[in-house]
């Protein structure tokens, strides 16, 4: 026991054992150099009587022999010293004094070689050999007070912080299986990111440059098109996620039952886009499809107002845009019952407008607000209501648009199962914000015919998610579990979804999916999965030095298993996160901190074989203007029409809506 008498009696024992060593270096001194004493005048009767036992003992028969016994003792004496402890100490130094100090002990007998006096010869070789026993001594008793706890070794607490993660590949008919590494205590082991339910909804996270794209979203999309899935792909700069899609298709098209159709939009290249009308009149069965349509554009054109919704002057143009879409859906069975003319058809005069759309009586509890305002001749508060809308539809008056989304190549059913699809939707980041509310209304509309009971497993892919606006995206994630709707969504940080969704729509969406799959983030996004990751168990150790003796205390405490500041430094390919099961399939270890294993090589030569994407028609610009007035002429041809059969000669409102449309006859004849 560490009692004051224990340690006062090893004290005891360790200076008589230190004093022994010197003791038989002295009488090796002494007998070997007996002469040189005799010479000094220090030698006595009594003492030589004494010694001359001592020398027919076998270690005083050698130099060598006496030399290692005192050398042992002392060492044996070293073992037991507790000094005094300073970190300050190297070990480095300790070293250097006891191997110096070696050599000068052996080598000093070479002294006794040289061509001097007797005197000389003895005096030289006691001095060097004391010299090295000094620094010896002095040497171990430095090791004596050096701190032996590598307390500095893992400064940034890397091992502390592993933990064990799932090493077993779990796969079915809908996984996505990522191979990775990772550190267990200091060894690199191989493991799986299984998700096994992506029903659940997955949410990529990762600053730009983190590899988002390359390690995850790229596998999500090849794994499940091998394994029959329908797809849905927002590509935000297209086309470097399409043509992923396009050629893992051509590879796989053995794996569906109905071999599925690719198809593409996109606003930049008219040859390579197939033509859709987001407002098929035969998807709109009532006229709350006509009003969350509505809802979806005029928020993806103005995202301030994702905050305000409820508020009069937000509310207004959605219901005036409602109206207008309602019309055109009721107007002959939904002849012109496309964006394109939707657009056209607000920017008529008000009087002529609210005559037309009169003659719908679904659409009267819509219109009566503004009709009232205009004939109270409140123009202000009519301009407030709806200007804004028509201004922000006037942003999406293009021929380019027109003509993509006039046309009806085929439906937004992707997983239809007697016609599967593979859709792919391109953004420009230079055009994302007018692009990006057109996409928004694509999305939306395919989401109410993709979420039904009896369609095909099919995925939901949002690369850069924010940068449309899809309205209840948290309904679909939650519904559509039981409907095999797989969604992803890919985002750069927490702190974007709330900017672009706002902040309960934000935490809405970070908390109801059930796979996290995160590279590097910082600030709130850190903090939440560091929350979210929990906690492991870390053991601690700390040291207490006095001027006699250095304690030691170790324990252990919960502390977040993946702190915010390591998500922060993650490196490119590294990524933290969380997996969800199935009630058939448990899986204990859910949390991963892992590496992401990519096979470059492999990948770089296969994107070396994709084919382009191939072009669907040829077409100039006067194909697309022809078709921009034409959708022109349309409007005018309804305004004639409908108010000829109202109140007027048709005559009169052709001068009229001629003369509102800026001479639209006239360029069509032109």
């Amino acid at each position: 026991m560490a009692t004051g008498e224990n340690e006062q009696g090893l004290r005891k024992i360790m200076d008589f054992t230190r004093l022994l060593s010197i003791a038989i270096l002295v009488i090796h001194f002494y007998l070997l150099c007996y002469a040189a004493f005799r010479e000094w005048e220090l030698t006595t009767s009594i003492v030589d009587r004494i010694l001359s036992t001592f020398s027919n003992m076998k270690i005083f028969k050698t130099i060598l022999a006496s030399k290692v016994a005192s050398l042992l003792l002392l060492a044996v004496s070293l073992l037991g010293v507790k000094g005094k402890k300073d970190e300050k100490i190297e070990k480095r130094t300790a070293i250097v004094y006891i191997l110096t100090g070696l050599i000068l002990f052996f080598i000093s007998q070479s002294m006794l070689l040289m061509q001097f006096s007797v005197s000389i010869k003895s005096g030289a070789y006691i001095g060097i050999t004391s010299i090295g026993y000094f620094l010896i001594l002095t040497g171990g008793t430095l090791l004596s007070r050096l701190i032996k706890l590598s307390l500095q070794g893992d400064i940034f607490n890397k091992l502390n912080e592993t933990f064990p993660q799932e090493e077993r590949l779990l796969e079915n008919e809908y996984s996505i299986n990522l191979p990775a590494h990772y550190n267990l205590k200091g060894k690199i082991r191989k493991s799986w990111i299984n998700i096994i339910n992506p029903f659940r909804g997955s949410l990529v996270l990762g600053t730009p440059g983190s590899g988002k794209s390359y390690f995850a979203i790229r596998h999500i999309i090849t794994q499940h098109i091998k394994k029959g899935f329908s797809i849905f792909l927002y590509d935000f700069k297209y086309d470097d996620l399409t043509i992923i899609a396009y050629n893992t298709l051509l590879n796989n098209n053995s794996q569906y039952p109905v071999k599925p159709k690719f198809y593409v939009i996109n606003f930049e290249d008219l040859s390579r886009t197939h033509r859709c009308n987001p407002l098929d009149p035969a998807s709109m069965t009532d006229i709350t499809d006509a009003t969350e349509a509505s809802r979806t554009i005029m928020l993806g054109l103005n995202r301030a107002w994702i905050k305000k919704q409820g508020d009069f002057f937000v509310e207004s143009p959605i219901n005036f845009l409602t109206a207008i879409i309602w019309f055109l859906r009721k107007y002959q069975d939904g002849t012109y019952c496309t964006l394109p003319h939707v657009i056209e058809l607000m920017q008529v005069e008000y009087k002529y407008l609210f005559a037309v759309l009169l003659r719908e009586p679904e659409i009267e509890v819509l219109i009566n607000p503004f009709i009232s305002a205009w004939q109270n001749e409140a123009y202000d508060q009519l301009e407030g209501q709806v200007a804004s809308a028509k201004i922000s539809m006037a942003r999406l008056s293009s021929p380019a648009l027109y003509y993509v989304l006039s046309g009806n190549d085929f439906t937004l059913g992707l997983n239809n199962p007697e016609e599967p699809k593979i859709i792919c939707m391109g953004n420009n980041p230079q055009k994302q914000q007018v692009y990006g509310a057109v996409l928004s209304l694509y999305i939306s509309r395919m989401i109410k015919l993709v979420n039904q009971k009896n369609k095909l497993k099919c995925s939901l892919i949002f690369d850069e998610f924010p940068t449309i606006y899809f309205n209840n995206i948290d309904s679909l994630i939650a519904t559509a579990r039981s409907n095999k709707v797989a969604t992803t969504l890919a985002v750069q940080d927490y702190s974007q979804l709330k900017k672009d969704y706002g902040r309960e729509q934000a935490e809405v969406i970070m908390n109801i999916v059930g796979n996290i799959i995160s590279g590097q983030v910082t600030g709130d996004t850190a903090k939440q999965l560091s929350e979210r990751f929990g906690k492991i168990i870390q053991e601690r150790q700390s040291v207490s030095i006095n001027s006699s003796d250095t304690s030691v205390s170790r324990s252990t405490q919960l502390d977040y298993a993946i702190p915010a500041s390591k998500i922060s430094s993650l490196s490119s390919g590294e990524f933290v996160g969380m997996v969800a099961d199935n009630p058939d399939n448990k899986i204990d270890l859910k949390v991963f901190h892992s590496e992401i294993q990519n096979d470059h090589e492999a990948i770089r030569q296969e994107e070396a074989q994709y084919e382009e994407i191939p072009k669907i028609r040829t077409i100039d610009s006067d194909i697309v203007q022809i078709n921009y007035l034409q959708i022109k002429q349309d409007i005018q041809e309804l305004l004639v029409s409908e108010l000829g059969s109202v109140a007027e000669d048709k005559s009169t409102i052709q001068d009229r809506t001629n003369a509102s449309g800026g001479g639209i006859t006239k360029g069509m004849r032109l």
